[in-house]
C-alpha cells in the first residue's frame, strides 16, 4: 500500500509541475476575456474533461497510438509549440477577441484549443502520463489517472477563482493580462519548439 501511495503522490506532483494550474489559470483569464461567468465555467469544465479523456487514452494506449501513426513526442512538441506561438502572438497584439466569440455567440472552441490542447494536455503532460503508466500494472495506471483527476479538480477551482480577478482589475487590467499572457504563451511555444527540434537534431546526429 505504501508503494501505491508513493506512486499517487509522485504522479500528482509530477503532473502539477508540468500542467501548473496556477499559471494556467492566469492564462485562462486572458483567453476568456469578457465571456460571461456561466460560459467560463462551461469552457473550464469542457477543457478539463477533454484534457482528462486525452490523458486516459494516452495512459492506456499511448505507445500503441504513437506506433500506429508513426509519430513521436518530439513531433507533438514541435506542432504544439507552433500552435501556442501563433495563439500567443495574436493575444499579444490584442486580437484575441476572434477566439472568444463567433457570429454573436460565445465560441467555446477555445476549450479544445488552446486550453485542452496543447496548454493542459500538452506533450509534457502526455509524456508524463505515459511514463507513469508504462509498467502496464493496472493499479499504477488507475492511481496515475486518479492523481490526474485530482489535479483536474484543483485546476477547475483555480479557473473559477480567475473570474474574481477580472472583476477586481477591470478592462484595462484585463487587457494587460491578455497581452502579458500572450507573451508568456508565445515564449512557452518557442521553448516547446526548440526542445522538440534539439531532440530531433541530436537523434539525427547520433
Amino acid at each position: 500500500m505504501n508503494d501505491l501511495m508513493v506512486h499517487f503522490f509522485t504522479c500528482f506532483m509530477g503532473f502539477f509541475a508540468i500542467m501548473n494550474p496556477i499559471a494556467n489559470s492566469a492564462a485562462f483569464v486572458g483567453l476568456t476575456g469578457e465571456i460571461p461567468a456561466k460560459d467560463k465555467r462551461r469552457i473550464a469544465f469542457k477543457s478539463l474533461l477533454i484534457t482528462f479523456c486525452i490523458i486516459v487514452v494516452f495512459s492506456v494506449l499511448g505507445n500503441i497510438i504513437f506506433q500506429l501513426f508513426g509519430i513521436t513526442i518530439e513531433a507533438l512538441r514541435i506542432a504544439g509549440g507552433v500552435l501556442l506561438f501563433i495563439i500567443g502572438y495574436h493575444m499579444l497584439h490584442g486580437d484575441s477577441s476572434s477566439m472568444h466569440k463567433a457570429s454573436g455567440k460565445v465560441d467555446t472552441s477555445i476549450a479544445i484549443s488552446p486550453l485542452a490542447v496543447p496548454m493542459l494536455a500538452g506533450p509534457g503532460t502526455i509524456a508524463t502520463a505515459m511514463n507513469y503508466a508504462v509498467s502496464g500494472d493496472i493499479n499504477k495506471i488507475l492511481l496515475t489517472l486518479l492523481a490526474f483527476f485530482t489535479l483536474c479538480l484543483v485546476t477547475y477551482i483555480c479557473f473559477l477563482l480567475g473570474e474574481r480577478l477580472i472583476r477586481v482589475i477591470g478592462q484595462g487590467g484585463l487587457t494587460i493580462i491578455t497581452r502579458l499572457m500572450g507573451l508568456i504563451i508565445s515564449v512557452i511555444g518557442v521553448e516547446m519548439l526548440i526542445s522538440g527540434l534539439i531532440t530531433v537534431i541530436k537523434t539525427q546526429i547520433m
